[in-house]
């Protein structure tokens, strides 16, 4: 009886365990949502180290994802211009005839929670005025991101589509050590969101 019940036991043990890991190595996949739908404006959020974001969301608007497209930049200083206005200046350069439907939308913080303020902000000013708007961001930022807008911003029907930099993040994780730091951060993240900040108005 005592060798029966031991042996369920560790039966048991392993079995938790093997989901444990289970669940740790889909951890990445988790974060990911990639289901962009057909909306009135695109919407690029701030925080890209490089220019994938806009790249990704560019494609989405030529192939008709969106009639306009809203690009977040920062009111920080380099090199004596902040980033929306070196964003204008990008755009300008490089949307060829997309330019007339771009907007640089100045943000003053680049936590997703406080930017969508100024994405509401921003919003106001299009006419005709939106009623559904596709995020584009970072794909392991997805998750958390369509999950601010729709709480911070009810008055749009959100949707999200995920942008894939390889030098920062891949869905396998433990492949790669900065794959890893961002997802172990981008967890805390969304845990500290959905525990401490999501109900909070």
């Amino acid at each position: 009886m005592k060798k029966d019940r031991a042996i369920r036991a560790s039966i048991s043990i392993v079995i938790l365990v093997l989901a444990g890991v289970f669940c740790l190595l889909r951890s990445g996949r988790y974060l990911v949502i990639n289901q962009p739908e057909r909306s009135d404006v695109i919407v690029v959020l701030a925080g890209d180290h490089d220019d994938h974001r806009y790249w990704g969301a560019l494609e989405l608007l030529r192939a008709g994802y969106g009639q306009k497209m809203v690009v977040d930049a920062t009111s920080d200083l380099m090199y004596g211009q902040t980033y929306a206005e070196h964003a204008s200046a990008f755009v300008r350069r490089s949307a060829g005839s997309n330019q007339s439907q771009i907007s640089v939308c100045t943000i003053t913080n680049d936590s997703p929670v406080q930017e969508a303020s100024d994405i509401r902000n921003c919003l106001a000013l299009l006419h005709p005025a939106p009623q559904s708007a596709l995020v584009v961001t970072s794909d392991f930022h997805t998750r958390r991101a369509l999950s601010i807008m729709r709480s911070r911003l009810p008055q749009y029907r959100w949707s999200v589509a995920a942008v894939n930099d390889s030098t920062i993040f891949g869905q396998p994780w433990w492949r790669n050590r900065e794959w890893a730091k961002v997802a172990l951060y981008e967890w805390e993240k969304l845990v500290w969101w959905q525990c401490f900040e999501s109900w909070r108005k």
